[in-house]
């Protein structure tokens, strides 16, 4: 009999853990009434790839804020069929696949070691009495003791590279037999983010959009998307502010070509993080409007502000995003310009502008990217255009207050 049968019953128990903000006592003795605040996150997608069998993946999350405990989120959103977790473990990243050397912790659910996830389910863990340090490597491995579906829940464009082992070795610092594992640009699999307990932190930041957002041109495994250079300069200033990226490459308002449509999935990518106070909406209005059949600028507005009304009815403040040029021409550049003339203005109900257009477009012409920021394709910001995004974000911003009413 397959010695996992008997735990696929028994997590029929624990089916669908979703933790309370505020925890009073976890099942390792984290004992706090702080909230639970995200430190890192991948927006969910489908993967597409063979599947996992009787193998351990280690995968390398990079940390905003740092934190006294910690829990992880996985997801079965997209799957298939059930995903059975034998074994979870947390650790501090050391290098590539290894890990620190006495960092690693067990990661319970419910008080087991192992859990089942049915299908379009997710599941938080236990809280983990771990130091989670800021702006470092965590190695969070999981061990899948069965057949995984071949198409799954993860996150294509990672731009981080994760390992893959025969057999369970979750708790083996140097990841026995491990190789780079890399096909989808680097996906993240099943796992969508990483909480603290931190009593000095004053919420989280959602960075919620596309390509731009989700780091594209940036280089690998070197954590230089522009919401991983916000975290640095929050940190810098003393600010205690977790970000979260929710960019998935490709995406729009939409459509449901590249992960579910924006509209769709604000909810669950933005509304729904552990500590969200504020929401950055950045560039999937560029990819509606980089089509051979684009919405009108009057269309893509009023998806704006649906999704303003959406933040401020959470209580989430909007900091709205301008749109980058692309090189476009003709009704679609003029529908550019009037999309970003309605978010700098007084009657937008933003709460706050990230003028990534006024940051990395070229003075002389603003239809184009400053050719120090061009990655080559003309759409994509390079590195120097990242950082220059995450230095025009007001980190005034990002403080405390109601959000403004829409006019």
């Amino acid at each position: 009999m397959n010695r996992w049968i008997p735990a696929l019953l028994k997590a029929a128990l624990v089916l669908c853990i979703v933790l309370p903000d505020i925890v009073s006592k976890g099942v390792q003795g984290v004992e706090t009434s702080a909230p639970w605040i995200g430190t890192w996150s991948a927006s969910p997608s489908i993967t597409d790839d063979a599947g996992f069998n009787n193998q351990t993946l280690r995968q390398i999350v990079h940390t905003s804020i740092g934190g006294g405990s910690a829990r992880i989120q996985l997801s079965n959103l997209f799957g298939s069929e059930p995903l059975v977790i034998g074994e979870a473990r947390i650790a501090r990243g050391a290098g590539g696949q290894e890990t620190v050397v006495g960092s690693d912790r067990a990661v319970t659910f419910g008080g087991q070691p192992n859990v089942t996830i049915p299908v379009g389910a997710s599941v938080s863990s236990d809280p983990v009495a771990f130091e989670v340090p800021p702006l470092a490597d965590v190695a969070i491995s999981l061990y899948l003791p069965v057949q995984t579906a071949p198409r799954s829940t993860g996150h294509v464009d990672g731009l981080q590279d994760i390992y893959v082992a025969a057999g369970d070795v979750a708790a083996d610092p140097v990841f026995t037999g491990g190789n780079t594992f890399s096909p989808g640009g680097q996906s993240y699999y099943f796992l969508t983010s990483l909480d603290v307990l931190n009593p000095a932190a004053t919420g989280a930041v959602v960075t919620f959009g596309a390509s731009i957002t989700d780091g594209i041109e940036s280089s690998v495994n070197a954590n230089r998307r522009w919401p991983n250079r916000l975290a640095i300069r929050l940190q810098q200033a003393g600010m205690a502010v977790g970000v979260l990226n929710q960019g998935i490459s490709g995406n729009t308002f939409f459509t449901n070509n590249a992960g579910q449509a924006g509209l769709k999935r604000f909810d669950r990518d933005v509304l729904q993080q552990p500590g969200v106070e504020w929401v950055v909406i950045s560039d999937d209005a560029i990819n509606d409007l980089n089509t051979d059949t684009p919405p009108t600028a009057r269309r893509l507005i009023g998806a704006l502000r649906q999704l303003i009304e959406r933040a401020h009815r959470a209580n989430i403040k909007a900091i709205c995003s301008t749109l980058t040029p692309f090189a476009a021409t003709g009704s679609v550049e003029a529908a550019r310009q009037d999309i970003n003339a309605f978010i700098l203005s007084p009657t937008s109900g933003c709460d706050a502008v990230l003028d990534q257009a006024k940051a990395v477009s070229d003075p002389a012409n603003p239809a184009v990217l400053l050719p120090a920021y061009n990655s080559g394709d003309n759409l994509h910001p390079n590195e120097a255009g990242l950082q220059a995004i995450a230095d025009a974000m007001d980190l005034d911003a990002l403080t405390a207050g109601a959000p403004v009413q829409a006019p």
